[in-house]
């Protein structure tokens, strides 16, 4: 019989500036690496007024792992170094494979009224993947499937499987699982995840109870999960929405700078160097799978 993975630790979200002066709150970050292994990063860029997010994030370079942009409010125009640009708008993502290099920029726009939301995950990428070909797999809201798992139960499928129903991003390197989970006051949610993977829920809304020891979570936590074979999830009186993430970790020596993530200082110091010199960007244009 399978384990019901229990909670290991609660963090809550930090409030931090990044960019070019994005007001943010970080789930977790380069402190918590390498525990939440092969996730390196959760950024949550929910906002109401524009100030806090409209200077964006200019030009800056990726290499040696994917991003993982989700929107819930407004979009985000984005545009690289190699040509590609586009739009993530409400209910979108965008899976970017930063491979060997590119250089982009990502700058939020709102909804009438001045909303803007949504999230950021850094993946770490293997030792030998990380000067792979750059790739995006972007997915428009239409395309990412909705299953009523159980009563009071919904789930949007990103990547990974619920019901039998797999999600639109797929052919990645660590297994991924990204389920958007809804449930209705009360309602319980019950999952099977791989014993080995990592997983972490980052909570968007509303309380729920992760472990019956812990007690009931607040909005705006990350809860890091122990191993085992399932995750359950109970909403408390009113409804809960939620992040499930897991993925299969690499176990590999991390050199990190900023937004470029390889496996020792000598990697490192080579991207740095050949991002000063022009000499970063190792592709063409990058690879984009458009799920419309």
């Amino acid at each position: 019989m399978t384990r019901l993975r229990t909670v290991e630790q609660v963090l809550a979200s930090r409030p931090t500036i990044e960019g070019a002066g994005v007001h943010l709150r970080r789930a977790f970050g380069h402190q918590q690496v390498p525990r939440l292994d092969p996730f390196l990063l959760l950024d949550d860029f929910r906002s109401d007024n524009p100030l806090e997010y409209e200077a964006g994030f200019p030009w800056h370079p990726h290499r040696g792992i994917e991003t993982v942009t989700y929107m819930l409010d407004g979009r985000v125009d984005h545009e690289d170094s190699m040509g590609n640009r586009g739009i993530v708008g409400p209910g979108d993502v965008q899976w970017m494979t930063a491979g060997s290099g590119i250089v982009h920029q990502e700058m939020p726009k709102p909804l009438a009224g001045g909303r803007m939301g949504g999230l950021q995950l850094w993946v770490n990428l293997p030792a030998a993947h990380k000067m792979m070909e750059p790739r995006y797999q972007e997915v428009k809201e239409a395309r990412i499937p909705r299953v009523e798992a159980s009563k009071g139960v919904n789930v949007g499928v990103i990547s990974g499987e619920v019901a039998g129903v797999k999600g639109p991003v797929r052919d990645l390197m660590v297994e991924p699982q990204y389920l958007d989970v809804r449930l209705s006051p009360g309602a319980s949610f019950q999952h099977a995840v791989p014993e080995g993977h990592r997983a972490f829920a980052y909570l968007l809304e509303g309380r729920g109870t992760y472990d019956e020891r812990q007690g009931s979570i607040d909005e705006g936590h990350l809860v890091l999960l122990n191993d085992g074979g399932f995750v359950k999830v109970q909403a408390d009186s009113k409804p809960h929405r939620f992040l499930l993430v897991a993925g299969k970790p690499l176990g590999e020596p991390i050199a990190w700078w900023g937004p470029i993530v390889m496996n020792n200082n000598r990697e490192l110091e080579t991207a740095i160097s050949e991002y000063r010199s022009g000499t970063f960007i190792k592709a063409g244009k990058a690879k984009a799978t458009e799920k419309a």
